[in-house]
């Protein structure tokens, strides 16, 4: 028996890269969506429509014989997700939102959603790279992960992780396993632990239903006070820019 993992959009005639299965091969974090079927290109390319290097993640595109005119009486969402292949002249690829990158077998791994792409303290962030890292892990079930303001009345906003577990696990070791493959600004503020993620009556994930994080679901350490007279007058000044009671140094 063969087992195959298939990828491919409606527009573009649903099939165009499939990946057979082995228990010969070691995945890591997920498993590929394989390589283009006959007929068609796939593409993973920044911003500017360039080819990214093995291992870097950008926007899957799509190209070839089955990709679709576009969307009926829609030309401007036509015209947005179709557009000119920069590598073969009069053709055209479909912009798929899709997070990919090449891996150093010539595979193509899916990452998640680009529209799932944030900004958090000047730092732009693909929550589907925290998700892959958190199922990655041998107790996550599944992770979503979402950027919620601070505050009802604040425009800053953090990370929030919502997983739910195969084996009994303390979130410290969660982090710690984040904190060991992303940067400190990836690491979310807060992990939400559920029995099940909420689902839409159609079987997706509802990300509306997501629960508020609880006091206890953050990261909290003790108080310390700054010391000498310089940070307690930078503590003064974050606390008064930042409307806090008080602010300690981060050591």
């Amino acid at each position: 028996m063969r087992v195959l993992n298939h990828y491919g959009p409606t527009e573009t005639t649903v099939g165009v890269l499939t990946h057979t299965l082995s228990e010969a091969i070691a995945y890591g974090i997920s498993i590929p969506i394989g390589q283009p079927l006959a007929n068609t290109q796939a593409y993973v390319l920044d911003e500017y429509l360039r080819p990214l290097p093995i291992g870097v993640t950008g926007e899957l595109y799509i190209g070839g014989a089955g990709l679709a005119e576009g969307y009926l009486r829609r030309a401007a969402l036509t015209a947005q997700r179709f557009v000119a292949t920069p590598f073969t002249a009069g053709a055209r690829m479909y912009r798929t939102g899709d997070l990919a990158r090449y891996r150093a077998d010539g595979n193509i791994e899916f990452l998640g959603r680009n529209d799932h792409q944030v900004k958090i303290r000047g730092f732009r962030i693909e929550l589907g790279e925290i998700e892959a890292q958190l199922v990655a892990h041998p107790s996550v079930r599944e992770a979503v992960v979402i950027a919620r303001a601070r505050h009802e009345d604040s425009q800053d906003q953090q990370l929030v992780a919502y997983i739910t577990l195969l084996a009994d696990t303390d979130v410290s070791v969660l982090r710690e396993h984040l904190a060991s493959h992303l940067p400190d600004y990836m690491v979310p503020s807060a992990f939400v632990t559920l029995d099940a993620l909420p689902l839409t009556p159609n079987g997706k994930l509802d990300r509306h239903a997501l629960p508020d994080p609880q006091a206890d679901a953050f990261a909290l350490r003790p108080f310390e006070a700054p010391q000498g007279e310089t940070e307690t007058a930078l503590a003064d000044l974050w606390a008064e820019l930042l409307g806090l009671e008080r602010v300690g140094p981060a050591r």
